[in-house]
């Protein structure tokens, strides 16, 4: 005699093997049907646990500070973000800012775009300082992904210490979307 035997998942997988078992014994002549039955049902209930009182919720931490704003003291510069047929890339590629200036990324075509910093490519003890400065962070370094043209993002470079800053857009590297700023 064969049988199918049909196994949902139930939240608890002891209950399912073991009716799977019995219903399984029952095919092959173990047990008549209605005693396999019983001993699924039987198996059943011995494997519930007892209700429980759930426990106390205790409220999560206050969640930590957002990044202090760093201000802007100087000009601000423009960077596009551009993803086109001729490639992708920052317009301009290289910029050269003052410390206290701030630069705009645009998000103008071919996106999601980011702004991303090389940890290795920044001068030494800037991290903590561009940390501060970059809002909305998808991890340290980097930035959040625009997702719309027309959006922007804003680094200030106040207090930023002098030296090469290079940085990338995460979902647009392997294509050479890199870029460079310099603090004089």
């Amino acid at each position: 005699m064969h049988a199918s035997i049909r196994c949902t998942v139930a939240p608890n997988h002891r209950v399912v093997r073991l009716a799977a078992v019995c219903l399984t014994l029952a095919a092959c002549g173990g047990e008549p049907k209605s005693q396999a039955a019983e001993s699924a049902n039987a198996a059943a209930t011995a494997a519930t646990p007892a209700a429980t009182t759930p426990a106390p919720v205790t409220p999560a931490p206050a969640a930590a500070p957002a990044a202090a704003e760093v201000a802007i003291t100087g000009k601000t510069h423009e960077v596009r973000m551009i993803g086109d047929a001729t490639g992708y890339r920052f317009d301009p590629v290289n910029l050269t800012i003052k410390a206290g200036d701030g630069v705009r990324w645009t998000f103008v075509s071919g996106g999601p775009h980011n702004v991303s910093f090389w940890a290795d490519s920044i001068p030494g003890g800037a991290a903590a300082q561009l940390n501060a400065a970059m809002a909305k962070q998808m991890s340290p370094l980097t930035g959040p992904l625009m997702l719309q043209p027309n959006e922007t993002y804003t680094i200030s470079f106040g207090g930023a210490a002098k030296g090469t800053y290079r940085y990338f857009c995460t979902p647009h590297l392997a294509l050479g979307m890199k870029g460079t700023i310099t603090v004089q």
